[in-house]
């Protein structure tokens, strides 16, 4: 395998650019007591440079989340009766997600058996031109489901394109998808771990953790930035937002997620510089991100 430092660059802005140039993301997330994760997705998402940005949640939380994030758009989906998103009207839902660029799948979904079921459809069924970041919960519904390692169709076809499909587990999640006793036994190998399952299934591995890997089973990266005080919930879903926004931008997507975990943890390091690492919250990366991109400009 390669391993690949030089940082991938955004294209700057066109003078002429509007909201449409520049992707729109789909958060699919949230369940009871977890309508902050999907949220913070879609705010980093935005703060990521994506035009536009709709969180789509189970109906119950539908005018909270329409409350608290004013410049993302909602939408609401069927919900079962343990408060996570339903697969009642998956065709609906499939046609629905196919005129987006690119969805965020996982933040706060829950582990109900019918949302799993939603989950393994849509990662299954949502044409592969339409980008995907599977994160939280999204990763272990696949992992319980009957085919648990193929988060996107291999092919060795000639001039195949390279996937779009992103997955951003940690230790623990890497260990349930790739079949592996634990997250413990991960972190022996854990590019090695990592470039096998991104082979098998035509996906780019984040393994997220201390110096994060990245890596489509060709190439990898190992991220430099970042501090322990990240170690706080909600840190991941603010990563899925922004490398959701990066694919969306048309960065393809081993350089979306290296240069979104490179940015996610810069942010993490400006808000450990204000803050301290003991108080660091998933929000303050945030306040941080825009501060993050305009050291990536100089």
């Amino acid at each position: 395998m390669r391993k690949i430092d030089l940082l991938p660059r955004l294209a700057p802005r066109k003078p002429e650019g509007h909201k449409g140039d520049y992707g729109h993301v789909l958060v699919i997330g949230g369940s009871h007591g977890m309508a902050g994760a999907p949220c913070l997705c879609g705010e980093a998402a935005l703060r990521s440079g994506a035009g536009l940005v709709t969180i789509a949640v189970p109906m119950s939380l539908y005018p909270i989340v329409a409350a608290k994030v004013t410049c993302c758009m909602t939408h609401q989906l069927p919900e079962g009766p343990g408060g996570g998103l339903s697969d009642s009207k998956i065709d609906e839902l499939i046609a629905y997600v196919g005129g987006f660029d690119v969805i965020a799948l996982g933040p706060g979904v829950g582990r109900a058996a019918e949302t799993a079921r939603l989950v393994r459809a849509l990662v299954g069924k949502v044409p592969t031109r339409v980008g995907m970041v599977v994160d939280a919960d999204g990763l272990n519904a696949l992992a319980e489901g009957p085919e648990p390692r193929r988060p996107a169709e291999k092919t060795n076809a000639p001039g195949a394109a390279r996937a779009k499909r992103i997955v951003t587990p940690h230790p623990g999640e890497m260990a349930r998808l790739a079949g592996l006793n634990s997250g413990a036994e991960v972190q022996k190998n854990r590019l090695e771990v990592a470039a096998e399952f991104a082979l098998k299934t035509n996906a780019v591995v984040v393994l997220k953790g201390h110096g994060t890997v990245v890596t489509d089973g060709e190439r990898y990266s190992v991220n430099p930035t970042g501090n322990p005080g990240m170690a706080t919930g909600g840190t991941g879903d603010v990563l899925t937002g922004v490398i959701a926004a990066l694919l969306g931008q048309g960065l393809e997507a081993f350089e979306a997620a290296q240069l979104g975990v490179y940015v996610h943890g810069l942010a993490g390091d400006l808000a450990a510089e204000r803050l301290g690492e003991t108080s660091l919250i998933a929000g303050d990366l945030l306040d941080e991100l825009p501060k993050a991109f305009l050291r990536l400009r100089k």
